[in-house]
């Protein structure tokens, strides 16, 4: 018996960092902790403490977050191109929440802090399911295929449905806990949308059945399971309320962390292809460290305090604010920057994967070119040939 050659090998799928981490990070992990969980679970976790999972969110979260500003910041070209998000969303939102602050000082009802509570909601729910689409739409591209006009509208409308459920959860969860007239109201409109997530469950599987009857194959799987995995995610929040929350933002942080580490990954190889794992090692480190010390700023961690002091007390508004500050800019900055439509960004993602397809075509590509410039130098002796 003769061990199987090379070329006898099935060829390694395209991926991210790695098919199994591809779809353990695309939410594969989070399917298989939270739906046991959610069968068989209560109520509650009393076994997951909101510290932990803040302590978790310091290595994982705020990483995220980090990673995104390692790319809006690398260089000034980056800074230039993106004015918005670099310069002037943060200077708008600083002015905001120095303005908040000294409301909630002076007020009993701070609005602003309401309004950046109401902002930073809706564009976390904008954020959930747009990751969630770029992720289906990238691993999509990635396994040869994509999503037609009406597929892309049938799993978009899905996605939209359970953006407006989260925005309804949002402000029935705040609004409950206070004697706002819109209480009942949000209430009722709430119990509404939720029953309209079946609807955005039978929209997305439309529009996956008809991309598998278009290709004569079942899709991806690493494009179909961040979609299956939001749902999870929001069933999550609806059983568990914040402690859910927290669960999912861990699971979007990890879904997220391996398209940053791709680019700088694509990055060092182009500049130091033998240095790599060193600077990746010191790349990984440095965002760890900048979230500690980001973490270590803020005047305890806020999400805890988030949690437990919905009705804010004026000394507790500084963190909530700085929350709030880093996670809109945060949905700001990856929506610029995550463009996949913009050329630049694909080159950047898939540089990896393009240059695969580039070596795996050469083997006739390059050789039909070098035959084609032989032939050509032939031509032009036999010419001169001819001529003398």
């Amino acid at each position: 018996m003769t061990a199987p050659t090379a070329t006898a090998l099935p060829p390694r799928p395209a991926s991210i960092l790695s098919p199994i981490i591809d779809l353990l990070c695309v939410g594969g992990l989070s399917v298989v902790v939270l739906v046991p969980l959610l069968l068989f679970g209560g109520d509650e976790l009393g076994f997951v403490g909101i510290g932990a999972v803040v302590w978790a969110q310091l290595l994982v979260n705020m990483s995220h977050f980090m990673a995104s500003y390692r790319i809006v910041y690398r260089d000034r070209e980056m800074i230039r191109r993106h004015k918005w998000a670099a310069i002037w969303i943060p200077l708008i939102l600083i002015g905001f929440a120095a303005l908040a602050l000294v409301e909630a000082r002076e007020s009993e009802q701070p609005i602003l802090l309401l309004l950046f509570f109401v902002v930073s909601s809706g564009y976390l729910a904008w954020h959930y399911t747009g990751q969630v689409w770029g992720m289906m739409a990238s691993f999509a591209w990635l396994a040869g295929t994509g999503f037609d006009a009406l597929e892309r509208k049938l799993i978009r409308g899905s996605l939209r449905i359970l953006l407006i459920w989260h925005v309804t959860w949002f402000l029935n969860f705040w609004l409950s806990r206070t004697a706002s007239p819109l209480g009942e109201p949000v209430a009722q409109l709430y119990r509404v949308v939720t029953a309209a997530s079946a609807l955005a469950f039978v929209l997305g599987t439309l529009g996956l059945l008809r991309m598998a009857r278009r290709t004569g194959r079942l899709p991806p799987l690493r494009a179909v399971v961040p979609w299956l995995a939001i749902f999870v995610w929001y069933a999550a929040i609806l059983r568990w309320g914040l402690t859910g929350l927290f669960l999912v933002q861990l699971a979007h942080a990890i879904q997220y962390l391996g398209f940053p580490a791709r680019v700088e990954l694509n990055r060092i190889t182009a500049a130091a292809a033998g240095r790599a794992a060193g600077r990746m090692a010191i790349y990984a480190s440095g965002l760890l460290i900048a979230s500690f010390l980001v973490t270590l700023m803020v005047p305890g961690p806020p999400m805890s305090i988030l949690a437990s002091s919905l009705g804010v007390e004026p000394g507790r508004v500084a963190p909530i604010l700085i929350f709030y500050f880093i996670n809109i800019h945060h949905y700001f900055t990856d929506g610029v920057i995550w463009k996949i439509s913009n050329p630049e960004v694909r080159r950047e993602l898939f540089a990896h994967v393009e240059t695969k397809r580039q070596d795996g075509k050469d083997g006739r590509t390059v050789g039909r070119q070098v035959r084609a410039r032989v032939d050509k130098k032939q031509g032009k002796k036999s010419s001169s040939k001819r001529r003398g």
